[in-house]
């Protein structure tokens, strides 16, 4: 299918399908919303498919690529849940008695998708250890379905997730192929875990939220990472939340940087959907590789 952008859809439209993304709305209300999108000979069938993800697009770093080193992993949760599963991504040369920063890569409302297994491939071609675990594992795991991931994420404690993403970047931190020093990235719900990592881990040295909720004002003071915040403009809601984090921030002199992206959605850094903003997240992206290499890798 041909890659639309943006652009190509009423804003309006794209907003009842973030609403949808969110679990907010069913596919049913979805398409009843965008009924009067439906013109020229196109079904709101036809629009979902155009919306929805399409993970080929998102496929920057091939899972056999020379560079790097791809496996499952599981961590202990400390929740009674078992373990977590997760994708662990080395460079070729792990193995050889090398130490490597590492980076935690915290995935949307959906599970461990594609997409983001494709972000932690493209930090291990960086030079990071990166490890993507699967918040879903307590309830069997990403189902491979986009929809059915976002159902099932609405069914797992979320306390005890939280728990056992602060277990994964603990194990990530500590393994004896780890320098010691650990950075999370994360998107959307991801990016507010990041923030969340950074009050509850005084030993972060990095946190890149992407278009993640802030941590509660009095929990600012907690944190000792440098921040690095993504948001898009038209993602009113959460860019607009970030000048009193960002203030927050400042009066703690925590180090931090913040950008909101001219004209760009939430979800802007994902290429498998129409809200993906290629400008806006090759920019994006280039902050956090320098961000980690400041703060993590040095």
């Amino acid at each position: 299918m041909e890659r639309k952008k943006a652009s190509d859809f009423p804003q309006e439209l794209l907003d009842i399908f973030h609403e949808y993304v969110h679990g907010d709305i069913d596919r049913r209300t979805f398409l009843q919303r965008a009924n009067k999108f439906a013109v020229g000979g196109l079904t709101t069938a036809a629009l979902f498919e155009m919306l929805k993800p399409n993970f080929a697009w998102a496929q920057q770093v091939p899972k056999d690529d020379a560079r790097i080193r791809t496996e499952a992993a599981t961590v202990a949760s400390p929740q009674g849940n078992g373990s977590i599963k997760g994708y662990l991504v080395r460079p070729a040369a792990a193995g050889a008695g090398g130490k490597y920063p590492a980076i935690l890569v915290v995935h949307e409302n959906r599970g461990l998708n594609p997409y983001i297994e494709d972000v932690a491939r493209r930090l291990g071609t960086a030079g990071y250890m990166a490890f993507a675990p699967d918040g879903l594992t307590s309830v069997g795991g990403y189902p491979g379905d986009e929809e059915k991931g976002v159902q099932l994420f609405g069914t797992v404690d979320r306390p005890k997730m939280t728990e056992d993403f602060v277990a994964a970047a603990t194990w990530l931190k500590s393994r004896p192929d780890a320098t010691g020093k650990l950075g999370v990235v994360g998107f959307c719900f991801g990016g507010g875990i990041a923030n969340t990592l950074a009050v509850r881990m005084p030993d972060l040295a990095a946190a890149v939220p992407f278009y993640g909720a802030a941590p509660a004002a009095a929990d600012v003071p907690k944190i000792k990472a440098a921040v690095l915040a993504h948001h898009g403009e038209l993602d009113t809601a959460l860019a607009g939340r970030w000048p009193a984090y960002e203030e927050a921030l400042k009066a703690n002199n925590i180090p931090h940087e913040g950008y909101v992206y001219p004209k760009a959605n939430h979800g802007f850094h994902n290429d498998t959907t129409p809200r993906y903003d290629e400008a806006a997240a090759k920019q994006a992206w280039q902050r956090t590789l320098d961000w980690f290499a400041k703060y993590v890798k040095a």
